[in-house]
């Protein structure tokens, strides 16, 4: 696919529908249920940190990573001091994977901006690799749900995420959700790195 130039999007100046300055409510309410519990966090495209900060304000220990420097000198900026929070410019998919492994992996709109299901297999792959046995990834990627639209995030089909993760990850809910204060549907799905492997699909002899 062509590289968008995301260190332009912080460059211009101009307002990132992505970067609301509050934490997604998807993760809030995600976090809040117990799902996960406070450990080491990653967090892919973090942009210029609010959703990195919010769960080092509830105990995590977080990394954040994103391709555009600009927006990771913004985080750096705004980072509360004593916080156990830091971040790193990464391109996920090309570089060097992180040295430590993780309980849990967060991407808000980082997963689903890979037009290509290769792209997305590999991001999966790389997600696994980056997670202790057991630990959780959670995605929120928009949807083919809901009417036509010619602006927001890229639209992927229930199918393009599972094939994506599930021969890396164990999935443990996919349901629909929104995205923004002006509702734009999205899908919430949270996986988990496979202590078993998936076993082969079967056919009634």
């Amino acid at each position: 696919m062509a590289r968008h130039d995301w260190n332009e999007s912080y460059a211009s100046g101009n307002p990132l529908p992505w970067d609301t300055g509050h934490p997604d409510p998807m993760l809030v309410q995600f976090i809040e249920s117990g799902e996960v519990k406070p450990g080491r966090a990653l967090e892919i495209g973090s942009g210029t940190g609010t959703n990195a900060i919010w769960l080092a304000q509830r105990g995590f220990q977080v990394l954040g990573v994103d391709v555009a420097p600009l927006a990771v000198d913004q985080a750096r900026e705004k980072l509360p001091p004593a916080l156990s929070c830091r971040f790193q410019v990464m391109d996920f998919l090309a570089d060097a994977p992180p040295e430590e492994t993780f309980d849990f992996v967060f991407d808000r709109g980082c997963f689903h901006i890979f037009d290509e299901a290769e792209e997305r297999a590999r991001f999966a792959a790389r997600v696994a690799a980056a997670l202790v046995p057991g630990g959780s990834w959670l995605s929120l990627c928009g949807s083919t749900e809901g009417p036509p639209r010619d602006m927001g995030p890229p639209r992927r089909s229930a199918r393009d995420l599972v094939q994506a993760i599930e021969p890396e990850l164990e999935i443990r809910q996919l349901r629909s959700g929104d995205f923004g204060e002006e509702p734009i549907r999205a899908w919430l799905c949270h996986s988990q790195r496979r202590t078993i492997a998936a076993q082969p699909s079967t056919r009634r002899s």
